[in-house]
């Protein structure tokens, strides 16, 4: 990754990112193509993300974690996704969605109880896909019924990430359809709980090493306890945490178009055509230069959406923005970097064909590019009607 220009990155975010990059070249690197072909995590992997206090940034000091910010988590986020984006979206996940989830609405007994191990040893999933809920979040068809001191929860999950490896789980169900979104619940789900099972593992395109399965409940027994921020404000916690989450897919692509283009400008000031590097065309010269800007721009966005979050202003049109452009540009980029390898480009032999099957997530998971544009729309008329 090459350094960016810009220069609302302290010193001490800028040590962060750059440990946080040479830890993913040199322990991670050497992993990527073997779990990308083998469709699992390397068990390495995640022990390594733990101790480097990767998988617990948000979380505070007190419970193990690192103390960090949601800006924080977007560096180690892009960084690891320049060099793998499979495993930069198990960090994110874990950060901006299940760790930020509990925080901001579970109880001081949930906190005291998860966070240390989500800073130390527990991957977490967000179970809130299914079938018929996708764009349409709501639609979920998952039910929780209140038993005694137990919610019994019945239904499926599809798509969930870092299913496979993850002891607790965000499961959102409605405990009353009569109110439709109204009675969505929020609930933590350990893995060991009756009647909750992980189900069939995805054979995806890309991402590969993240695990993508499908979760069952079958009279699946809750604690009272264990539901997360106010029964029948599950919605709420939704779309709170998916908010953040959109700066956190963002990263990774913004991550995934850097290491596709570092790919690519290596290959072409090596290569000679015609007596001297492919770099020094003015037809690649016009598409390289154009890329790059396209990145540094797409860098601004996200930084500027987590910038937002942190200092607790509006951020969720910033965040949509981030999102859209950066999956466009981590597709843009993908795809031309395998067009300045030639025909290597279009081999498994380099790296660049993973970063472009790779890329196609960003469009399409956490809210896809059409999903985007309309709430990035709907704010804009809010913003010129006021």
């Amino acid at each position: 990754m090459t350094t960016p220009a810009l220069t609302t990155l302290s010193e001490e975010e800028t040590m962060f990112r750059d440990s946080v990059l040479k830890y993913a070249r040199e322990r991670i690197g050497p992993k990527v193509a073997k779990m990308d072909a083998q469709n699992q995590l390397d068990d390495d992997v995640l022990p390594g993300l733990f101790e480097q206090g990767i998988m617990g940034i948000e979380i505070s000091e007190e419970y193990g974690g690192a103390g960090g910010s949601i800006f924080d988590s977007i560096l180690a986020i892009e960084a690891i996704a320049s060099v793998d984006p499979a495993v930069s979206v198990i960090v994110d996940v874990q950060n901006t969605l299940v760790i930020n989830a509990i925080r901001a609405h579970g109880t001081q007994a949930q906190k005291d109880k998860y966070l240390p191990k989500m800073a130390t040893e527990w991957v977490g999933s967000y179970g809130l896909s299914e079938a018929s809920s996708g764009s349409d979040a709501f639609a979920l068809k998952m039910r929780a019924e209140k038993r005694g001191d137990k919610w019994i929860l019945n239904g499926h999950k599809l798509w969930i990430t870092n299913a496979k490896e993850s002891s607790l789980f965000i499961m959102l169900a409605n405990v009353d359809p009569s109110k439709g979104y109204k009675g969505i619940t929020a609930f933590l789900v350990e893995k060991d709980f009756k009647g909750f099972s992980v189900g069939k593992k995805e054979d995806k395109l890309g991402i590969r090493a993240s695990s993508t399965c499908e979760l069952l409940c079958e009279n699946c027994e809750v604690p009272e306890e264990n539901v997360l921020g106010p029964v029948g404000k599950g919605y709420k916690v939704a779309i709170e945490t998916l908010n953040e989450g959109r700066i956190g897919i963002a990263a990774q692509m913004l991550g995934l178009a850097q290491g596709a283009f570092d790919l690519g400008m290596k290959y072409m000031l090596q290569r000679e055509q015609f007596g001297q590097p492919i770099a020094q065309f003015q037809g690649l010269q016009v598409q390289y230069a154009h890329v790059a800007m396209e990145i540094e721009a797409a860098r601004l966005l996200v930084y500027n959406a987590a910038r937002l979050k942190d200092a607790g202003e509006p951020f969720l049109k910033e965040a949509a923005m981030a999102k859209l452009f950066a999956s466009e540009v981590a597709e843009r980029a993908a795809s031309l970097s395998v067009e300045w390898h030639g025909g290597v480009g279009f081999t498994k032999e380099f790296p660049v064909e993973k970063f472009y099957r790779d890329a196609k997530i960003g469009k399409i998971y956490e809210g896809t590019s059409v999903i985007q544009m309309t709430t990035i729309a709907k704010i804009l008329q809010k913003e010129y009607a006021d």
